[in-house]
């Protein structure tokens, strides 16, 4: 489970049910948010631009991952799912990006540059299916 704090943190947590019964880990942004996950997190520096940044979540997340193994990697975005979605392809994992709630008509950046890293990407408005492409699934929305 892969995101930033704020919003997206939220979207994520709302679908971690889907996955009850599966050994979960989070890996965010260090913030007050996530002081309030069930569990203890992962967690990075926030990555905003700074390329010293990206690589430096690359690197903690390849560790991470390497430990984990995780089998399914989910995020709902923000950059941090640039690095988790590449690592976790690496792995031979099963990457799946939920869009934000808020894209109804267009994509997010994020959505722009993960959509060659995954294997499934939801958007939460179906007027947003024809903005991705083949790989975009409608299945409602997790708000």
């Amino acid at each position: 489970m892969v995101s930033s704090h704020g919003g997206h943190l939220t979207e994520l947590r709302m679908l971690a049910d889907a996955f009850a019964g599966h050994d979960l880990f989070y890996v965010t942004y260090e913030s007050e948010r996530t002081s309030q996950l069930d569990i203890d997190p992962y967690t990075v520096e926030n990555i905003g631009t700074s390329p010293v940044s990206m690589a430096t979540a690359f690197g903690k997340i390849l560790r991470w991952f390497w430990a984990q193994r995780p089998d399914v990697v989910v995020s709902t975005g923000s950059e941090i799912a640039i690095p988790a979605f590449v690592v976790g392809q690496l792995f031979g994992a099963t990457t799946i990006f939920v869009e934000s709630w808020c894209r109804v008509t267009n994509r997010s950046a994020t959505g722009k540059l993960v959509y060659p890293f995954v294997d499934h990407l939801f958007v939460q408005w179906p007027e947003l299916l024809d903005e991705y492409g083949e790989k975009a699934e409608f299945q409602g929305s997790v708000v």
